[in-house]
């Protein structure tokens, strides 16, 4: 892979922060214990090295000196009149400790070709190279010693191997450099705890557990001393995002510590409602998928929840449509209902089948408009023109809604083995947060996004729709726009149907009875056709200005959903007075309508057509002026 070539942004200057030796700046875990002489970052690709410029005399400078500052020159001048490359100093370190911390790739290959020991141990912890460039996040120090065979497997003075610091550290990008390289990824430390019950007990937070997990990380180790597994970990230390990846890995939440506890227990003791309620819901949902009755159904779960909406609102609208007069039986039997409504979502409807709800909820209620419609509001619109517009509209809202949910969104696939690809980009100099997904491990194209309801990284991503319960990305971003186009005629039918109804079979005169009144007459006229109106309305609603979102986002900006929303924090943060609609994807109103839509209109008009899943340069645009921190959107 040229990385260098095709992607400049992959290469950046890389710090020399460490400096200084001696004079009571004391080794700590790998690191000075000195202020101000190491930045916080642990970036290695942010910031220039610091030079040997600035030394009054270079020629009489040590070679410890030298070392951390990068002047080959003059070590090479210091060896060959006879310096010993594995002699360590004073503190036991040695120089290729000093050309790692302080990421000094040239120096390490020349103290390498002069006999320097790769695994030299060294410091207050009895650390090697590796574990010091570890340490400090120097990824294409990692990337060098391991090309000259550092053993990953080496720990230091407290136990601790590449794997576990790299964890510790939060270091991702070396998790998955070094997992690629064959460090074992449940490799246990001196308590017996793996990178993943260290992940859950020291990090708050989703990661680096996920990217242990994404490499199948064990979830039923235990620890030699409290026999506690990663779950046991992430529930004493609150970690609530741990905890859901380790749950969803399969975790058993029955499991005992040496103390005979459960997870549940644990949660009790530290009073996190959260994580009783999360653990308490997988406990119930895997019970239930032990029964026969509910594996037969899961096939069909989509299906049941669909059916289940549909009964839940026709049950609104009848309840509310009944002929009695007694609103407290009403208010009985809507109460009945929310109490079989709250049971059914408790026991039975997990968090997969709740992600299914918005879409449900939508099919369920165009399917009472299609019921109400041809019932109640043909009668009254018997004329042509309305039969043909509904039926036109309802089945370009089912065309696009079906396509817009089982068209791929663009999701971004390995082409090649996923550790195979980690350790390519890492080699090529790529492999960086901005262009690497630490959790499907692939190289991410332009304009895409990782989205964790699908768990893929989508092309051009737009949005996660709750509507169709998927993605909605370069694939299937024209159906979506024509869904919501579609679902607003729809609406705009259903509002006229009402108007006419009411009209025909409601004794109201607005300007008799007054407001008040007239919406009186209206619902005791038809409870039902009230509540499908407020059902249409609250549908038309939304998809009009989602639409009219859409469309301002797709002509005048040329940028997508997420787009724009990044580019607005890139704009609050940088120093340049710019209008958001100076991006390098805005190539002007007309044109990016022809190349959303790909109008060609028999030839008049020429889109660009753009595989943006495989897509990793600005090229196939014309580029504006745009400063440097923005052109990454």
């Amino acid at each position: 892979m040229q990385c260098k070539e095709e992607h400049p942004e992959c290469f950046h200057h890389v710090p020399g922060d460490i400096h200084g030796h001696g004079n009571g700046h004391r080794l700590r875990h790998g690191f000075l214990e000195h202020p101000g002489q190491m930045d916080q970052s642990t970036n290695d690709t942010t910031q220039q090295p610091k030079s040997l410029s600035f030394l009054e005399d270079q020629s009489n400078c040590d070679i410890i000196k030298a070392t951390q500052y990068g002047a080959l020159e003059r070590c090479k001048e210091l060896v060959e009149a006879g310096y010993d490359v594995r002699q360590p100093d004073k503190e036991n370190v040695s120089l290729l400790h000093w050309a790692a911390v302080n990421n000094r790739v040239d120096l390490v290959k020349y103290y390498i070709s002069k006999g320097a020991i790769i695994d030299q141990l060294g410091g207050d912890l009895n650390s090697t190279p590796l574990h010091w460039a570890v340490r400090q996040g120097h990824l294409s120090m990692v990337v060098m010693l391991l090309k000259y065979r550092a053993d990953i497997a080496l720990v230091d003075g407290e136990g601790f191997s590449s794997i576990h610091l790299a964890v510790l550290f939060q270091h991702m990008l070396i998790i998955a450099y070094l997992l690629a390289k064959g460090q074992n990824v449940d490799m246990p430390d001196l308590n017996g705890q793996t990178p993943l019950m260290l992940a859950a007990q020291k990090i708050i937070g989703p990661e680096p557990a996920h990217i242990l997990l994404k490499f199948n990380a064990s979830v039923s180790a235990v620890d030699k001393v409290y026999k506690n597994t990663p779950l046991h970990w992430a529930v004493t230390s609150g970690n609530a995002d741990a905890a859901h990846f380790i749950l969803e890995a399969g975790a058993d939440v029955d499991a005992r510590n040496a103390k005979g506890e459960t997870p549940l227990d644990l949660a009790h003791q530290v009073r996190n409602s959260l994580l009783i309620h999360m653990l308490t819901q997988a406990k119930q949902e895997r019970s239930n998928a032990n029964m026969m009755i509910f594996r037969r159904l899961q096939r069909y779960k989509f299906h049941l929840v669909l059916l289940f909406c549909i009964c839940v609102l026709w049950a609104v609208g009848f309840i509310a449509d009944m002929n009695s007069e007694s609103w407290l039986l009403k208010g009985t039997l809507f109460a009945c209902m929310y109490a079989v409504l709250h049971l059914v979502t408790r026991w039975f409807m997990g968090s997969p089948l709740q992600s299914f709800l918005p879409a449900a909820l939508l099919l369920a209620s165009v399917f009472l408009m299609f019921v109400t419609w041809f019932v109640l509001f043909l009668p009254d619109l018997s004329e042509p023109v309305f039969q043909i517009a509904f039926t036109v509209n309802l089945t370009g809202l089912l065309y696009f809604y079906y396509k817009s949910w089982r068209t791929d969104p663009g999701y971004v696939r390995a082409t090649e083995d996923k550790e195979e690809n980690v350790i390519t980009l890492a080699e090529a100099g790529c492999l960086e947060l901005g262009l690497f997904c630490s959790s499907c491990l692939v190289h991410k194209p332009m304009r895409s996004m990782h989205c964790f309801a699908c768990d893929s990284c989508v092309a051009r991503h737009d949005h996660h729709s709750l509507w169709t319960n998927s993605c909605i990305g370069i694939g299937n971003h024209r159906y979506f726009l024509g869904f919501v186009f579609f679902l607003s005629l729809v609406g705009g039918c259903m509002f006229y149907g009402t108007i006419v109804y009411w009209s025909s079979h409601c004794s109201t005169n607005y300007q008799e009875d007054g407001a008040w009144g007239y919406v009186t007459q209206i619902v005791s006229c038809s409870p039902w056709v009230l509540f499908i109106f407020v059902v249409v309305f609250i549908h038309t609603a939304w998809s009009s200005l989602l639409l009219l979102t859409q469309l301002y986002h797709i002509a005048f900006l040329g940028l997508t959903v997420t787009e724009r929303l990044n580019l607005l924090k890139r704009i609050k943060s940088s120093r340049h007075a710019i209008s958001i609609r100076q991006n390098p994807y805005n190539l002007g109103c007309f044109k990016n309508i022809v190349n959303f839509f790909q109008l060609r209109c028999f030839g008049l008009f020429k889109p660009n057509i753009v595989d943006w899943t495989q897509q990793y340069n600005m090229s196939v645009h014309s580029q504006q002026a745009v400063p440097d921190d923005l052109q990454a959107v």
